[in-house]
């Protein structure tokens, strides 16, 4: 089957939400035309959207590598690797005891790469939190409020930090 004929199935399984099947006809496409960046970059957003962000990252990896200076692919290139850095910071941040003075590096690079990316800011407030760096912690949950306002715990977090500040700046 040609490549085209593969991504108009996997369109169909993506209408039907069946991203499992997308994925594979994505990788069907890939196999007949190996050479086609738009199809590695197809590939590499379903894969994101479901949660398999090493393969995204492949795929988003080989899209760069066959059409270099393609502004859309360097870009979603860019908002996978900083979803990456945030799973490996999780991972550093769900070891016991918990390494937040390694992840914090992770995060703000992620940050820096992807500054919409809630999860970097809120993790980075929380691990600026645990190692006592009130101000950077403030900064970081405001901007993850800014970012993503509904999120309640992000939204407790950043007011139990206010008050820190407040007690810390006007001590009783």
């Amino acid at each position: 089957m040609d490549g085209e004929s593969c991504i108009k199935k996997a369109y169909n399984y993506i209408w039907n939400a069946d991203f499992e099947q997308a994925i594979y006809w994505f990788e069907q496409a890939i196999a007949a035309e190996p050479e086609n960046a738009s199809y590695y970059h197809k590939c590499a957003i379903s894969c994101a959207r479901s949660g398999k962000w090493q393969r995204a990252g492949e795929c988003a990896r080989q899209a760069v590598l066959l059409e270099p200076g393609n502004p859309e692919y360097e870009y979603y290139l860019q908002i996978v690797e900083a979803q990456l850095l945030v799973l490996e910071a999780d991972r550093l941040l769900d070891q016991q005891p918990s390494k937040p003075e390694e992840a914090i590096p992770l995060l703000e690079q992620a940050a820096r790469q992807d500054p919409l990316n809630f999860e970097a800011h809120y993790k980075l407030a929380l691990s600026y939190r645990e190692l006592g760096r009130l101000h950077d912690a403030v900064s970081c949950a405001r901007e993850a409020v800014r970012l993503d306002h509904n999120h309640f715990a992000a939204r407790r977090l950043y007011a139990e930090l206010l008050r820190k500040q407040r007690l810390a700046n006007n001590p009783i």
